[in-house]
Parts: C-alpha cells; structure tokens; sequence
C-alpha cells in the first residue's frame, strides 16, 4: 500500500510539473523577401536611330471607332477627345527578354514591341510594353479605350 501510495505521489508531482510547462508554439516561419528587379532596356545600335516612330491604333470602345496615332520614339501625343497622352520610350523590332535585360535580337521586324507611357489627365496610368505579334500579353485595360501596335516608320 506504501508503495501505491509513493507512486500516486510521484505520478501527481509529474502530471503537476507538466501540466505547469506550457507547450511551445512554433515560430511563425519568415516569408521570403522577393526582390522585384527593375528591368533595364538596351537598345543595341543596329537599331539605334534606325527607327522615327510607332504607329499605334486607338479604339474607343463606346462608339466602336478606331484612329491610328503616329508618336515618334521619344515624344508625347495627345489623343484627341480626350485627356490621355501616350509617350513612346523605346521601340524594338526583335523584341528578347535575357533575364532582367529587355532589348533587341535584331533589326529585322520578328517580334516588335514599343514601350510606352499613357497618361490620363497628367498622371501616369499605364507604363508597359506593345506587343505587334501578341497583343494581348501585359494588354492595358482602360475602360473607354484599347490600344495596339500597328505599325512602324524607319528613319
């Protein structure tokens, strides 16, 4: 009886000790930090004052009407009727992407693409690229208006 009694006392102390030690919470884990690296454009210089403007093609998506707008690479233009300007930064004729670096395979039209600027307003609303072969990808949505890359003037 003793000895059930030494072991009622020993099994209380342990539940006593145990039920006093509050189990651990696990550490939240840390989300990994991305870093978005700006991607940088390298027009290479075969192209390179090759070309002297973009011509990009305007739907008003409430009177179904379309007009194309020439912008010379490097200037601004104002859509008329209304408070959107388009900028055109860069243009590339053979368009590849090399890790973060955007620029030029060629000067041969195989994939053009035109980086451009839209402002509404005189706030930047849009920054991003054209594509001639797939525009769709990175489309701008705008309620009123779409845009498309049409064509292209040498220099």
């Amino acid at each position: 009886m003793k000895r059930l009694l030494n072991l009622l006392v020993v099994l209380a102390a342990a539940l006593a000790v145990a039920g006093c030690n509050e189990p651990k919470k696990p550490e939240p884990k840390q989300q990994p930090q991305v870093v978005k690296k700006e991607s940088t454009v390298v027009v290479p210089p075969a192209v390179k004052g090759k070309w002297k403007a973009v011509k990009i093609e305007i739907t008003d998506k409430i009177s179904k009407k379309s007009t194309v707008l020439t912008v010379g690479i490097g200037s601004k233009e104002k859509i008329p009727g209304s408070d959107l300007t388009i900028e055109v930064e860069n243009f590339l004729p053979h368009f590849v992407m090399e890790g973060t670096t955007l620029t030029s395979e060629s000067n041969d039209l195989k994939n053009p693409a035109v980086q451009m600027r839209i402002s509404q307003g005189g706030k930047e609303i849009y920054k991003g690229w054209l594509f001639k072969l797939f525009p769709t990808i990175h489309a701008f949505q705008h309620p009123q208006y779409g845009f498309a890359l049409v064509g292209y003037i040498p220099a």
